[in-house]
């Protein structure tokens, strides 16, 4: 089953923290000195938040997805859509480990796609994620811009 994930890079995380807690009635299910997530049921979405620096605002959209299988059908729909991906198996991020690929939508939202494979004590565990044309990138987020969706001329019936 999937479950929507949303990112927000935050500038003071104990006053967003608590902010949060309140709107969702429930304190996060991982606080860390520089990240916080929820893992709601109703609605069901993993809302994560982040004060370690970049812009304040959303940072990226998502869904995670409960095994490879989901993972592996959610990209082909994404590619058979003529949608440019960026993959990173094996990525080490957000104080979790996960195959995952990014993708970008026409307004250059990233939406990242994962299948989460354990927990890991750092936030950012790769020092050099692997990115498109080989460039290096922040922990959660391509550095690099993906390319949109390929261009079509789409007609009215």
């Amino acid at each position: 089953m999937k479950r929507f994930h949303v990112h927000v890079v935050v500038p003071k995380l104990d006053e967003s923290v608590r902010f949060y807690s309140s709107m969702f009635g429930a304190n996060p299910t991982v606080l860390k000195d520089d990240y916080a997530k929820w893992m709601l049921e109703d609605p069901r979405v993993n809302f994560a938040i982040s004060a370690r620096g970049g812009e304040a605002g959303v940072n990226h959209l998502g869904f995670q997805v409960d095994s490879e299988e989901e993972l592996t059908a959610l990209r082909e729909q994404v590619v058979a859509g003529s949608v440019e991906i960026q993959d990173q198996p094996g990525a080490q991020c957000c104080y979790a480990a996960s195959d995952k690929y990014w993708t970008q939508d026409p307004a250059g939202v990233p939406w990242e796609t994962y299948h989460t494979l354990g927990d890991i004590p750092l936030f950012g565990a790769d020092s050099h994620e692997k990115t498109v044309a080989g460039a290096s990138s922040a922990c959660c987020a391509p550095a690099v811009s993906i390319p949109a969706v390929v261009q079509r001329k789409v007609g009215c019936g």
